[in-house]
């Protein structure tokens, strides 16, 4: 069973959500986070743990290493180095020969930017700027990729109704625990054919 190389696993969002699919598959498991505390929770649960910080090439390349050429990258990370860190990462997995990545980011990405309104640009465009960064830097990339743009996170058991939707204007919310469930599906396909999709579950309801 190939590899995951998770980016963004040290809090209590998608990422470990997506880590704990994976081990329950007994998929193998690799995470780089920064603080103590996240990586002991996460090697007690056999997850191959790296500490330090995605912007830092030399650690990136060792969880690279450690992950081997079959893995897929996932990430979810977030934070005012979106960018760089994203950059740091798809530039040492494309070094260390791996493959193909999934990328979360979020509505208003990219193309989709148009479609975010004047307060939600306000509000957190700074942060949507830096993921259609991403997003950029992995697309003319080599890697096979999928980048997933979900809408607003809520937490909550899966209800197995988020939709991944192309090329149209999407507004709404979704379960983190099924952005999750879309990554392990992606991770498990044979091919990621480099696609952008935004994922809601159409009826769900702001808490």
């Amino acid at each position: 069973m190939n590899p995951w190389l998770i980016f963004g696993a040290g809090g209590n969002g998608v990422g470990a959500l997506t880590v704990e699919l994976a081990l329950a598959e007994n998929r193998p498991v690799v995470a780089l986070v920064r603080h103590l505390e996240a990586a002991a929770r996460l090697k007690a649960k056999g997850v191959n743990v790296f500490i330090g910080d995605a912007c830092d090439s030399h650690i990136v390349a060792q969880a690279c290493q450690a992950a081997g050429t079959a893995a897929t990258v996932i990430s979810t990370m977030g934070g005012a180095q979106d960018y760089l860190a994203h950059r740091t990462v798809i530039d040492e997995a494309e070094k260390a020969g791996i493959r193909r990545m999934i990328l979360v980011t979020s509505l208003g990405c990219g193309d989709s930017w148009p479609f975010l309104s004047a307060r939600a640009k306000a509000a957190f465009g700074q942060a949507v700027r830096e993921k259609s960064l991403a997003e950029s830097w992995l697309q003319t990339s080599t890697l096979d990729f999928a980048i997933l743009r979900p809408g607003g996170l809520q937490n909550g058991e899966a209800s197995g109704k988020a939709q991944r939707i192309q090329q149209q204007e999407v507004h709404g919310f979704v379960q983190r625990a099924d952005v999750a469930a879309h990554i392990q599906a992606l991770a498990s396909a044979p091919a990621l054919n480099q696609q952008v999709y935004s994922l809601v579950e159409p009826e769900l309801k702001p808490v």
